[in-house]
């Protein structure tokens, strides 16, 4: 906890751990993920958060373990949150500690279970200490740190945090990790055609072919709201399951949280679908925030050249031109993104580790990769299909 000087008006906070935020009031929740000065993030708020426990997508039997922090003052009033997961895993993630597990049960430690602050299976930079002020953030990392080691867990992760909460996790001790994504930024692009000015010639020219074939005998809807269907869903889940099957072995999101989210945020959906003869064969879900429009999930039922690239990173360019959006945030990986004008960016986590010899081994480790990373994203920006005089 803060010094009492640091409180608000000198009051006592108590801090305590839930298992799910079914007993998380959703409107308190959500004035402290989402307040109406920051920018809206949907990965944060209740109703995604709590689809995923109630689909049974986030339980124990699952691995992922919900034991979120709330921070009250003394007459009850919910000062700060903070989504807090026990792992059984390292599944889901896309912060990869694998090697970090293998090495420490090699060495006779017990890695799992860890403990972990994210928005399970979503790769998206957020805010991850819910709290208005520095002296609340802060006291939540600290119940977080005592909660890690109340429950005997390795660690505690927090994964994809911004900068503010970054930093302060820094600052707390916590070891810092860099790595890196591929975002697209709108420089206040009227058009897509726009934006391809800002392209080298030849890079110009191949986008527009790829698009053109991809579009050839294709038609492309954008679905959302109202106009989002059963039978459009029908079709994306069996998209996801396919996808999923190839990259992980088994989807992590069950057709259950699907029906969830359509019923509490369809206005913040956006499927893109492709249509073949009739027959939609392809389709890519998108979030929509205030600032960012997310790219999260493809499939597709039948191949048609470049689809993946038009669906998943052409089409979220023109809906985010459209929208006077900031940014396309697509996702972890893919160096593919580079040559359709998203550049390489930081990401970051913080790690809190409870053995002093492990934690010694990891920050030495982190003290080698963090300049790798810094040098890769220079290198992968050189090769961006920008003009060299922007």
């Amino acid at each position: 906890m803060p010094a009492d000087d640091d409180r608000p008006d000198g009051a006592t906070l108590s801090l305590r751990a839930v298992s799910g935020l079914s007993e998380v009031d959703r409107d308190a929740w959500d004035a402290l993920a989402n307040p109406p000065d920051q920018a809206y993030d949907p990965f944060l708020s209740w109703d995604f958060l709590e689809a995923l426990e109630a689909s049974g997508s986030v339980s124990d039997e699952t691995g992922w373990s919900p034991r979120h922090l709330l921070l009250e003052s003394e007459d009850g009033r919910l000062l700060g949150v903070m989504p807090f997961y026990i792992k059984a895993h390292s599944m889901g993630e896309y912060v990869f500690d694998q090697g970090w597990a293998d090495a420490y049960e090699r060495a006779g430690g017990h890695y799992y279970p860890k403990c972990l602050t994210a928005v399970p299976f979503t790769p998206v930079t957020g805010r991850r200490l819910l709290a208005p002020t520095p002296a609340l953030r802060q006291a939540l990392a600290a119940g977080a740190v005592d909660l890690t080691r109340q429950n005997h867990a390795s660690s505690w992760h927090i994964t994809f945090p911004d900068l503010t909460d970054w930093q302060t996790l820094g600052d707390l001790g916590l070891l810092q990790r860099i790595d890196r994504q591929f975002i697209w930024s709108n420089k206040g692009y009227a058009s897509y055609d726009d934006f391809l000015g800002d392209l080298s010639s030849r890079k110009r020219k191949g986008l527009r072919k790829e698009r053109r074939a991809a579009q050839d005998g294709i038609e492309i809807e954008r679905l959302s709201g109202d106009g989002l269907q059963p039978e459009h869903w029908d079709v994306f889940f069996a998209c996801y399951q396919d996808t999923g099957s190839r990259k992980w072995g088994f989807p992590y999101l069950n057709r259950a949280f699907f029906d969830l989210l359509h019923q509490r945020m369809a206005d913040k959906v956006i499927l893109v679908m492709a249509k073949k003869e009739g027959r939609y064969i392809a389709s890519a879900l998108n979030l929509i925030g205030s600032e960012a429009l997310y790219g999260r999930y493809w499939g597709r039922l039948d191949d048609h050249p470049f689809l993946h690239f038009e669906l998943c990173y052409h089409q979220a360019i023109d809906i985010a031109i459209e929208r006077g959006l900031d940014r396309v945030e697509a996702g972890a990986q893919g160096e593919h993104k580079l040559a359709r004008g998203y550049r390489p960016t930081a990401v970051h986590s913080a790690h809190f580790i409870a053995n002093d010899g492990f934690r010694d081994a990891v920050a030495e480790y982190l003290e080698r990769e963090r300049p790798a990373v810094e040098a890769d994203i220079g290198l992968l920006d050189q090769e961006s299909p920008f003009r060299e005089d922007l």
